[in-house]
This record gives structure tokens, sequence and C-alpha cells, in this order.
């Protein structure tokens, strides 16, 4: 099988040394090309090309942002609300993790170890098993995303943690608990800027929510991990289904000191209860609109400030090897 592997050389827990083992085990089952990205934006265009040339599998060794970028170059905007018809995924490059980040979702999501070299071993004996699931994705205005997007308060504190980055900062658990914190009390102290509009019963219809303060919208399940511990905000979303979505009408103390110890919990399987929040699955589309710019992230990527983001579900679009049963189909 030809197969490229993508390296972000500047992922938090990639090393030469590892990377190099990592292709050197590939290898043996694999006609395995390796590239290491230069800059943003260059894993999709590495993508983008082994999609042309026939690559039959792309591997990545990054974070969550490298497979964002990949997937993105595979796909293009075919599928996408006034793109092209969509590709069969089978006619498409398959995905693989290796993970390389300090969150890493996305593999996490698919039962992908943590651990580089476990990851790479888990792979080849997936492969060895032909194991490929077709899974669906999530599109925020004209981007992809695997398992998350978000305006509001999830967007700021990744902006504040990159910009963190860039001054030499890792990306520590403790630090982004420290910086989410730190921003949660800055955004309490404004007035909702957003308002959700999700389908309404009638075809054509919208029931839209006003005084929101921030709102995730979710591909799959968990939202995301603090360390060891999933976070929870739509337990009903995979990759099966629908979107999920997640919007808070309240910055209160107190309440919100609730909603986390609910999204924290290991037992809850109905997802968090509170009274502020709006909650939702299996939605086809949804509107997240801002009366001024506010910072939007797609897949623990920052990009930019937004008054406006249509968010759409598309179903059976991309190839992952992974050790998942087969998904239901979306109705």
């Amino acid at each position: 099988m030809r197969a490229l592997l993508i390296v972000n050389p500047n992922a938090t827990s990639i090393t030469p040394a590892g990377r190099d083992l990592v292709a050197m085990a590939l290898s043996s089952t694999l006609d395995i090309t390796l590239v290491q990205t230069e800059q943003r934006g260059h894993a999709s265009e590495l993508a983008a090309q082994a999609r042309s040339n026939g690559t039959e599998l792309v591997i990545v060794h990054g974070g969550d942002g490298t497979v964002n970028e990949v997937v993105c170059g595979i796909l293009g905007r075919d599928g996408m609300p006034g793109g092209p018809d969509p590709v069969p995924a089978d006619e498409l490059p398959a995905i693989a993790v290796i993970p390389g980040g300090s969150a890493n979702v996305f593999a996490r999501s698919l039962a992908v170890p943590r651990e580089p070299d476990k990851a790479t071993v888990h792979l080849t004996d997936l492969l060895a098993q032909r194991s490929f699931r077709t899974i669906g994705l999530g599109c925020a205005d004209d981007r992809w995303f695997l398992f998350n997007a978000g305006l509001g308060v999830d967007a700021e504190v990744i902006a504040n943690m990159e910009a963190q980055r860039d001054k030499g900062k890792a990306a520590t658990p403790s630090r982004y608990v420290r910086t989410a914190v730190r921003t949660f009390f800055s955004a309490a102290r404004r007035e909702p800027k957003l308002t959700v509009h999700l389908p309404g019963e009638q075809p054509g219809t919208w029931e839209d929510f006003d005084g929101v303060h921030y709102a995730f919208v979710s591909n799959a399940s968990p939202w995301t991990f603090l360390n060891d511990r999933a976070v929870l905000t739509n337990p009903g979303t995979d990759y099966g289904t629908g979107l999920g979505v997640f919007a808070s009408r309240s910055m209160r103390t107190l309440p919100n000191l609730v909603l986390v110890r609910q999204m924290l919990s290991a037992r809850r399987t109905k997802g968090p209860t509170v009274r502020h929040v709006i909650r939702r699955d299996d939605l086809p589309r949804l509107r997240v609109t801002s009366s001024v710019p506010v910072p939007a992230q797609v897949d623990g990527d920052h990009v930019g400030e937004r008054t406006e983001i249509g968010f759409g579900y598309s179903p059976e679009r991309i190839r992952v090897v992974a050790d998942l049963p087969p998904l239901p189909r979306v109705r």
C-alpha cells in the first residue's frame, strides 16, 4: 500500500528520533514516503497532492490541527454547500493518526494509544486486519472539522493558549486550566453577544436562542479531554450522527461549577442538564450569529473572529483506520 507520512516537527511531543522510529516501523509493511511540514497550511497542500497522485493512505504524525489540515486538503470543497458533488470515500485516500500533539482529541476518540510507539503498533495491526471505517464530518462555513468547533469562550481560550505558545510556553494541561479560568472570569463581565439558530419543526423554519455567551458544536464525543478525563457535552453525538450543539446563557459562577462537574462525570451518559444550557443532538445544520466579531475555533485551531458561522453535517465523508464498530447510516 502506498502511504504518505506527514510529520509536524513543531508538534508538542514529536522528536527527530521518535519520528524516525515511527517511519522505520511503518516502512516494514508500507511503501511509505515521509514529508515534514514547513509552515501552517503545508499539510493541506501535501494531502491534496496525495489525493491527486493516487496515494492510498495518509498517516498524520502530529496534533489535531495537522489532522484537520490533512482532511481539508484531501476533501477540498467537495460536498460542501455550493461546492462540487462529494467523491465517494473509498475513492479517496484514507487517513490514520500517530498522536503527536498535546490534546490529540481525534486520535483518542478513535481509541488510538497516546504513545507514538504503541500507536504505530496499533496502526500496523489494524492495517493487517483491513480495519477501515467511514465517518461523517462537520463543516463550519468553508472548513471541515472532525470533532468540534465553537464561538466564544472556548475559542478565546485557544487564542490565548496560542499566544502563549508563540512566546515559547508549553501547552500543558495545567496551563490550559489556568488560562480557561482567567478567560472565563474575564468573559463573565461581558454581555452575551451570540444567537444560536436551530432548525424548526417545520421545514425551512428556524428556532432562535439569543443571550448566548458561548456555543460549542460537536461531531463526536467527548468534546475534549483534560489529561485522562473525558469532557462531555453531547454524549449522544458520534461520527455516524448529526451535529450536537451546547450553548450557555449564563456565566454565573455557581451554576457553571455544577456544569463543569457534570461535564467531567464519567457516569453521566445523558449529558449535562443544567437549566442555562441549550443542548441538542443529531442536527443536520445550524447557525450561530454574533452582534460583534467574536473568536472562533475549529478542531482546536483559532480561526480568527467571526460574526456568523453556518454549520452542517456531511455523512460518510472520509475513511479512517480505526478499531471501531460500523457506524449507523444517518437518516
